[in-house]
């Protein structure tokens, strides 16, 4: 995936403007900077759900997958049948066996019965994020804040997801505002509040 002279504004206000990026499969790219700066802007621009305003992005064959901060669930719906529909949506294994496997991955096997609106947010969170453990493709991941709510045992499943997901040669760019390591992994950063957001 690659983006060129990429440039994105909100209002009359410039996000940023003619920025390059690339990120090849087995790589990583963080996203940095402060709340405001664009960052999420940026993710939806790349996975084509925003238009940039100048620019361009080159996406690979395979479509993205977003998640993005807000779990995209449906209340009325049990756990397990909201990752079915997530699954099936995008085409991938909606199979009960695999969604109750993602699920346990996650550890919120014991939660998949109970109406989605129940959940605490970390839960949904967790709900949500299971739907990487359906992938078994080199795509491209994109996530916006992919830990927040998350506890340290679900921080490390989903570092431990993402490791699996560049060993197989799939690309990974995300947002977070809490550190993280994956030992092994070079991790590149792009810092948005550093970039001039007028030219």
């Amino acid at each position: 995936m690659s983006a060129r002279g990429l440039s994105l504004r909100r209002g009359r206000e410039w996000l940023f403007r003619g920025l390059d990026l690339s990120v090849a499969p087995g790589q990583l790219l963080w996203l940095r900077g402060p709340n405001g700066c664009g960052k999420t802007s940026l993710l939806r621009a790349l996975v084509g759900l925003t238009l940039p305003d100048e620019g361009a992005v080159d996406l690979p064959a395979c479509a993205p997958v977003y998640i993005g901060h807000s779990p995209a669930l449906k209340d009325d719906l049990r756990a397990v049948e909201a990752l079915q529909f997530l699954a099936c949506l995008h085409g991938r294994d909606s199979r009960a066996a695999s969604v109750a496997a993602a699920l346990q991955r996650l550890q919120v096997q014991h939660r998949g019965q109970r109406s989605v609106r129940t959940l605490s947010q970390g839960q949904r969170r967790r709900v949500a994020l299971a739907r990487l453990a359906l992938e078994d493709t080199p795509a491209l991941w994109v996530l916006d804040e992919p830990f927040d709510a998350l506890d340290q045992a679900g921080i490390a499943v989903v570092l431990q997801l993402i490791r699996e997901q560049l060993q197989r040669q799939g690309a990974v760019v995300l947002t977070s505002h809490l550190p993280f390591e994956l030992p092994g992994i070079a991790v590149q950063t792009l810092d948005l509040d550093t970039r001039p957001a007028h030219v």
